[in-house]
């Protein structure tokens, strides 16, 4: 089959025609370029995907990999392709879930795809196509580097396809990955398959927010909202400026605005919300509805024990459903969520109240999106959202194939500013800035086969430097300027009489300091990347983790680092304290743990307190267990001033206080006293559980690297294999019951 038989008979089999863009896209795919695509949510980014894997499947008999940020769309992903390609074609790796690894196409988080490449490349030899879905996330904060460092060591003869949001700087996204990674094309499409239309939510009515094209008028006559008691309960004392839940339910669904998203920035307000509808009374569903419902939503949940079901609320999760109504927020248990995304899906949920974490990418098309506010808390302070956040969450809005056109709805407030509801909604786009910055794992996978200088060149070529870079030419130009005034004014000081100089001089002083400070500017900007990465690499040096390659060279030339054996340990080790957990090893500070005091003392380097999160009850454990971590948390301070003396950014301390809730369920603790005693929620629990057992894994694979190393001689392997095998059931005691079945 040629070129141009491929793309027709791949258009035949679509329920609807290529748009300009996908097709544009596919045939760059069929010239063996790889493509960024940038179109908004719902546009239909993911057609040129299923063409990409189609032409490495069917036409060359390649393998394929699609990479998704985060495991929940990775296990949406691996469902639908298995429904396409079969079962036994489709392989899903998450960290925490393998399913049939040797099939030819493999669905796995960015994290695993970056640890195949650092552990053995080789495994690639036959891969075709890289999509990777979501790649606007390289800007993510604490995750975004993954993406960078798969785009930087992805072998030169594999395909890259890219999906992205509609962000302004994708022309730079995409001369990047061009200049690193080869022949790429940037299609871009502003278009939305189903328009998307603005409105603001009163009690009366919902009013467009444009008339004729402008800011529709009525808006300014708006009443303060007055107070309003909730049905059933006692007048309130003072109006809190707000529209009710229900109210928004009922004024949705007689407008026949459903199903919808109501996005509430907080887990227990989209709590309190459902419980609200529920309480006053909201039914959306049918009695044939309630009972399919039921259907699904009980088989997710009958493995659930008594003591599950009380704490986790299921009777009024499932009255909720029943009645058409639903949370969704990461608090959840995982099960939970999956079935409240089956039924908003099928249209039978017809209302989610959600969290912006919904808003990543999970198929749930819904008619109307409504935004409760237009402000978050970011950690500091209440700030508006960004354009690009206002522009994922309303993005949901209108999904290709079932709606003609979407609606994105704004509750009114006293206090909403209808200028920034109008920017936002007329912003279209956002900026990606990378995050990118080298890790002491980065670091030591680089410099297993790479000189220092290589490396170097390598993360000169990061998506961070290539930004640096083009901030630097406009810092350098006025730089330059500044420096011509600079030495005009210096030499009107020299000739001129003393009352001008002293003029000059006044004038002069300004000038200066903005020299000084472009100046010290343009230095941070310049080769900052390597320049940390060598800071990381002399933390390394003086701790033993690389060292010189030739035995005979003790001035430790940087040109010729190796890792030592336990630098290689710290190959196998990705999380943030994997520094101290390696060191942690080296110093023989764990083996003496029984597994429930392992687990729970690994689970102070995994634990992620939320915000204004302070400790909670607990219960001490056993004295070897506080030595130990005594011990572990002296090293940790050791550290912390070693990477303080290089100017790198702090390790976190291991959170303690947390240990007790990991001891707790390694010694089947129930979870009614676990969540009870600790305030986390289910899905937090189980989040956690999840990072532990991960790290535990890693662990267990560190030591295995240093007693089957050439160098094990110089190192106690007896002590790493107790640690190997304590891991290794330390695991075993968290990952059971609920946790086990947990889907993601």
């Amino acid at each position: 089959m040629n070129d141009s038989d491929a793309l027709d008979f791949f258009e035949s089999q679509l329920e609807y025609p290529l748009d300009p863009f996908q097709k544009a896209a596919c045939e760059r795919l069929l010239c063996g370029n790889s493509v960024l695509v940038a179109a908004p949510t719902g546009s239909g980014k993911t057609t040129v995907a299923e063409f990409a894997i189609m032409l490495a499947r069917h036409e060359k008999n390649q393998d394929v990999i699609y990479t998704a940020p985060i495991k929940a769309l990775s296990n949406q992903k691996y469902a639908e392709l298995c429904k396409r390609y079969g079962a036994d074609q489709v392989a899903l790796l998450t960290g925490d879930n393998t399913i049939n690894q040797d099939a030819p196409i493999k669905v796995m988080t960015t994290e695993v795809l970056r640890n195949i490449i650092y552990a053995d490349v080789s495994r690639l030899h036959n891969l075709g196509c890289v999509i990777l879905d979501e790649v606007h996330y390289l800007g993510d904060q604490y995750r975004g580097a993954v993406w960078e460092e798969i785009i930087l060591h992805i072998p030169q003869h594999v395909l890259l396809v890219g999906l992205s949001a509609t962000v302004s700087n994708v022309e730079e996204l995409g001369d990047w990955i061009h200049t690193v990674h080869g022949n790429t094309e940037v299609i871009i499409s502003e278009r939305r398959p189903t328009p998307l239309f603005q409105h603001i939510l009163t009690r009366e009515r919902i009013y467009p927010l444009h008339k004729n094209g402008k800011l529709n008028p009525d808006l300014k006559y708006l009443k303060p909202l007055k107070g309003k008691r909730a049905r059933g309960a006692a007048p309130r004392k003072k109006s809190r400026g707000k529209i009710a839940h229900y109210d928004v339910v009922e004024m949705l669904n007689s407008n026949d605005l459903v199903p919808a998203i109501v996005f509430i920035f907080s887990r227990a307000g989209c709590d309190l919300a459902a419980s609200q509808c529920l309480r006053a009374g909201i039914d959306l569903n049918t009695a044939d509805e309630k009972r399919q419902i039921l259907t699904i939503a009980q088989l997710a949940v009958a493995t659930l024990s008594k003591d599950e079901h009380r704490i986790l609320r299921i009777n009024s999760w499932l009255r909720a459903l029943e009645h058409g109504i639903a949370a969704h927020h990461a608090g959840m248990l995982p099960q939970l969520k999956a079935v409240v995304e089956q039924l908003f899906l099928r249209r039978l949920v017809k209302v989610v109240f959600a969290t912006e974490t919904l808003a990543l990418g999970i198929n749930m098309p819904a008619k109307a999106v409504v935004l409760e506010q237009l402000k978050k808390f970011n950690g500091v302070e209440r700030v508006y959202l960004s354009s690009g956040e206002y522009t994922q969450l309303t993005g949901r809005a209108g999904r290709r194939g079932l709606d003609t056109e979407g609606h994105a709805v704004i509750l009114w407030e006293d206090s909403l500013d209808l200028e920034v509801v109008e920017s936002l909604a007329g912003a279209r786009s956002y900026p990606v800035r990378s995050s990118f910055r080298p890790t002491y794992n980065m670091t030591v996978n680089l410099l297993r086969e790479r000189e220092i200088s290589q490396v170097r060149k390598t993360l000169e070529r990061s998506f961070a430097q290539f930004q640096a870079d083009r901030a630097v030419v406009a810092d350098a130009t006025e730089l330059a300027a500044a420096e011509r005034s600079l030495a005009a004014y210096r030499k009107a000081i020299t000739d001129g009489d003393d009352t001008a100089a002293e003029i000059w001089r006044e004038r002069e002083k300004p000038l200066r300091k903005k020299v000084r400070r472009l100046a010290q500017r343009v230095k941070s900007q310049t080769n900052s990347i390597a320049r940390e990465f060598e800071r990381v690499a002399q933390v390394l040096t003086e701790l033993k983790y690389l060292v010189p390659a030739d035995a005979e060279n003790t001035a430790g030339d940087s040109q010729n680092l190796r890792p030592s054996v336990w630098g290689l340990a710290l190959t196998r080790l990705y999380g943030e304290k994997a520094l101290l957990t390696v060191t942690a090893l080296k110093h023989k500070l764990w083996h003496r743990l029984t597994p429930q005091e392992f687990a729970a003392l690994i689970a102070t380097l995994t634990y992620e307190p939320r915000r204004s999160e302070t400790a909670a009850g607990s219960y001490p454990l056993s004295s070897e267990w506080q030595r130990a971590m005594d011990e572990t948390i002296k090293l940790w301070a050791g550290l912390d001033a070693i990477e303080r003396a290089y100017k790198l950014p702090p390790t976190l301390a291991p959170f303690t206080y947390s240990a007790w809730v990991m001891d707790a369920w390694a010694n089947k603790k129930s979870l009614t006293q676990i969540l009870t005693g600790s305030g986390l929620s289910a899905g937090d629990f189980l989040r956690w559980i999840k990072q532990t057992a991960d790290l535990l894994g890693q662990i267990a694979q560190a030591c295995e690297t240093v007693i089957n190393s050439t160098d094990a001689d110089t190192v106690n392997t007896l002590n790493l294999l107790t640690v190997a095998n304590l891991a290794r059931s330390a695991r075993g005691k968290i990952m059971y019951g609920i946790v086990e079945s947990s889907v993601a």
